[in-house]
């Protein structure tokens, strides 16, 4: 991330590209999706437009039409539907006129516009519900800020592909095997979900609340798209290898049969998705710029500089390997050498040796993502790192 003067960062993630070979991929009269996640309202450890800026030039030069793209969320917040999302965006500095392309939202305005593709190889799944913006595009790059998650334990290339372009309905079965639920609370009875779900699993109350009947549920996600009042959503019960191998599963589905690559940004590495309306401070200091035609090389390269990296005091990371050295919590890094208290006392003299994310999120277990995608024939977490400086 360091840069000399009169070199700015920009410059060095273009030279990055082009060292990685992506000027290699045909993009003449292509249209170009750049996957991106654009940010909720609230966070500030999101990927700074810039970026985008830089890729989506650099894919004109080379003859493509880029555009920013993103799938709508299935949690209740600033992005869950297009008009919002687009809103969200544009709030973020995602604009035409800063980023030099137009942001097309994947899943259409209420997430239902998707396409179903099959999952060569597919263990769990074999088709994909993808935003069809996505699917239509020649060429997918995949442009994300690598993070903690909460859930799958980093946020990296595998995800922003896989869970970033499901969309609402292909979210849903990813999280939680494509099950949705009514908050009472919220329902009005207006009927409208019942009237788009082909299953008739969808009945009321006397009070006129709606209930879904999960042995006819098929698990379509029609009914959150279509309900105006977030009354319908998904328990968040799956998981964290579940997930994992869905979402793995579902960026086979997006890569397989056209020109891809990838690029992670490792700075402002925050605990937690950059879904959430807030940001925990950083975990590690700032590394650098990763890119690869492989994203499971690419996630495999971030995680471990993550992992080499020095604890930030004071952050979450921080806080919890305190803790640990005062022998208040159970060992959750998963060194070999960490048995008891005195092994974790011993963290400031090999930092390098622990797992940064499994400590922050203890039920999470990210090596599963790898693991899967390694099997599933979607790259390979060996890697050799260049260093372009």
């Amino acid at each position: 991330m360091r840069c000399k003067i009169g070199t700015s960062l920009l410059d060095k993630l273009d030279k990055l590209m082009l060292a990685a070979g992506m000027e290699r991929i045909n993009f003449q009269n292509a249209f170009v999706a750049i996957k991106i996640h654009f940010g909720e309202p609230g966070n500030l450890a999101f990927l700074r437009p810039n970026f985008a800026k830089t890729v989506a030039d650099r894919v004109k030069k080379l003859g493509g039409m880029p555009f920013l793209t993103d799938a709508n969320t299935l949690y209740v917040g600033r992005r869950n539907n297009a008009l919002l999302h687009m809103d969200a965006a544009y709030e973020n500095g995602f604009t035409p006129f800063s980023t030099g392309c137009h942001v097309v939202i994947a899943d259409g305005l209420k997430g239902a516009d998707e396409v179903e593709v099959p999952i060569e190889g597919g263990v769990h799944l074999k088709t994909a519900k993808i935003g069809r913006a996505i699917m239509d595009a020649d060429v997918f790059i995949s442009l994300n800020h690598f993070k903690g998650h909460e859930l799958t334990g980093f946020g990296g290339a595998i995800k922003n592909i896989g869970m970033g372009s499901g969309s609402r309905a292909g979210k849903m079965i990813m999280h939680n095997n494509g099950k949705p639920r009514v908050a009472h609370d919220k329902c009005v009875g207006c009927r409208t979900c019942a009237r788009y779900c082909n299953q008739d699993a969808i009945t009321f109350n006397e009070e006129k609340k709606a209930s879904i009947n999960h042995e006819l549920c098929v698990g379509c996600g029609r009914c959150i798209a279509t309900c105006n009042f977030d009354a319908i959503d998904t328990p968040w019960s799956g998981s964290s290898d579940d997930v994992n191998i869905r979402m793995v599963e579902y960026a086979k589905a997006v890569l397989d049969g056209r020109p891809n690559f990838h690029i992670s940004v490792v700075n402002h590495v925050s605990p937690n998705c950059d879904c959430h309306g807030e940001n925990d401070a950083a975990i590690i200091p700032d590394i650098g710029i990763f890119a690869s035609f492989d994203p499971v090389a690419l996630d495999k390269a971030c995680i471990d500089a993550v992992n080499a990296a020095p604890v930030i005091p004071g952050s979450v990371l921080g806080d919890r390997f305190g803790k640990q050295s005062e022998g208040k919590d159970e060992p959750a890094c998963g060194c070999a050498s960490h048995a008891g208290r005195a092994g974790h006392a011993a963290h400031a003299g090999h930092p390098g040796r622990h797992d940064h994310f499994r400590v922050v999120h203890p039920g999470t277990n990210w090596r599963s993502q790898i693991e899967h995608a390694e099997a599933l024939g979607l790259g390979s977490g060996n890697y050799e790192l260049v260093t372009i400086k």
